[in-house]
């Protein structure tokens, strides 16, 4: 049964003013044409998906839902809240809408592709090989949607299958960027690269992404065009590896890190406690445990997925006051940039987690940071800071430490992976918008020139 035409006229009337970047129109286009069908799949669909794009979480959260809620049939809607539900690492809730789709297309790429990614999350390896297979095969690139009104710069971003990736919605601007995504795992060196003028290694786990670093370094094989973070140096940066390498700078105190087989951990002999143990491959505090005592060392293993594990001597980074903070300092094309300061009772600090949205004190401390960087940390840590950003050779990273007594850094971790993520549209986090806006202009800029050169 075809549509009313009034609701037809705004429906198309959204989606072009939508596909021209005007997304403030867009948005009044669909909440009007909702306003008359209150529960139209498309416009609440597609909604969401402008909504997603601007970083508003909560209202592409409530667009989704409703969708699937009075279409539940439609595998589409489905996927896109499964998608949004991974990225907030609701896993259980992702999994249970990429299944939904299946049910009703059992060939839905985008549903297997879903389901792999949170599957390989949840530590459940060989049934998410097994999606992503059926996802990803004969599909290894994307071309992603352009709404610039004159020609985008062509851009290659090169990721992997099994996530690790640097989270680059918030600095690839779809209407300066025409992106296209190649999953190096799938690629094949028969088939012609895309139309290109610069390579973004997007790929930034190096204990994860393996084997798509190396499918990277052939993708390199066939192009001329300057890279963004060569594979090589983000192989670098596996963790054991790369605090060992980073502890030989002047003024950075780093853990030691041994990667070890649940076997030879359980009989090792001197381990030193408390410590750390980390599924590799893992973020966001995900699979990371802290053990107070060698008696608790069976039931923390127990907790971890996968047989290699990191172990990690704990470091104390807590403050006089007895909290611990972490700092997160962008390296971008060679400069550093101030991007936040997490304070939590909590060993594990993240800016997530922190009790900055409580804490009026905490959030007058991180202002300090932002906006004055050097007067906080002091030269050593500046130093230290700068040597570190120059050993790791990548033209995007970042590093998370805390603040020895010396005015050391305590490095947490320094790689790729690293997310400038835009604060929340509250006016408690207004004194934080210049300092990460600053961090992806630098980027936005980055990107830019090197696709000139």
């Amino acid at each position: 049964m075809s549509e009313p035409a009034g609701i037809a006229r705004l429906l198309e009337r959204a989606r072009a003013l939508a596909a021209k970047g005007e997304d403030a129109a867009a948005k009044d286009a669909y909440l009007e044409l909702l306003r008359l069908s209150p529960t139209h799949f498309s416009a609440l669909n597609e909604l969401g998906t402008l909504a997603h794009a601007s970083n508003h979480r909560s209202a592409a959260r409530t667009a989704y839902e409703q969708a699937v809620r009075h279409h539940p049939e439609n595998p589409i809607g489905r996927v896109n809240l499964g998608n949004l539900l991974y990225e907030d690492g609701d896993l259980a809730a992702a999994c249970e809408h990429f299944k939904a789709a299946l049910a009703v297309d059992a060939g839905l790429a985008q549903a297997h592709q879903g389901l792999a990614r949170a599957l390989a999350e949840l530590g459940e390896s060989e049934a998410a090989s097994q999606h992503f297979e059926m996802g990803f095969s004969g599909r290894a690139s994307v071309t992603q949607l352009y709404r610039g009104t004159g020609p985008g710069v062509p851009l290659l971003v090169l990721v992997s299958i099994k996530g690790g990736n640097i989270p680059t919605r918030p600095f690839l601007d779809d209407r300066v960027f025409a992106v296209t995504a190649l999953h190096t795992e799938f690629y094949d060196p028969r088939q012609p690269l895309p139309p290109h003028a610069l390579v973004l290694n997007a790929i930034g786990d190096a204990d994860l992404c393996g084997t798509a670093l190396e499918r990277a370094e052939e993708v390199l094989a066939h192009t001329s065009a300057p890279v963004i973070n060569r594979p090589n140096l983000v192989r670098a940066t596996e963790r054991a590896g790369n605090a060992r390498r980073l502890a030989s700078i002047p003024g950075v105190v780093a853990p030691e890190i041994r990667l070890w087989a649940r076997s030879r951990i359980l009989g090792a002999e001197g381990l030193t406690f408390p410590l750390l143990l980390r599924t590799p491959g893992f973020h966001t505090g995900k699979h990371f445990v802290r053990v107070p005592g060698a008696e608790d060392l069976g039931a923390a293993l127990a907790e971890l997925p996968r047989d290699e594990l990191l172990v990690i001597d704990y470091m104390d980074g807590r403050g006089a006051d007895g909290r611990f903070r972490k700092y997160r300092v962008m390296v971008i094309d060679g400069k550093l940039y101030p991007l936040h300061l997490a304070i939590s009772t909590n060993w594990k600090v993240h800016y997530f987690t922190s009790d900055a949205a409580d804490s009026a004190a905490h959030r007058a401390e991180e202002r300090r940071f932002l906006e004055d960087m050097p007067g906080v940390l002091g030269a050593r840590a500046m130093s230290a800071l700068s040597e570190i950003g120059r050993g790791l050779g990548l033209d995007y990273a970042g590093v998370d430490f805390g603040l020895g007594p010396d005015g050391s850094v305590l490095l947490f971790e320094a790689n790729a992976t690293m997310v400038i993520a835009p604060p929340e549209a509250k006016e408690i986090w207004d004194y934080r918008r210049a300092s990460i806006d600053r961090a992806l202009d630098a980027t936005k800029r980055m990107l830019l020139a090197r696709a000139r050169t």
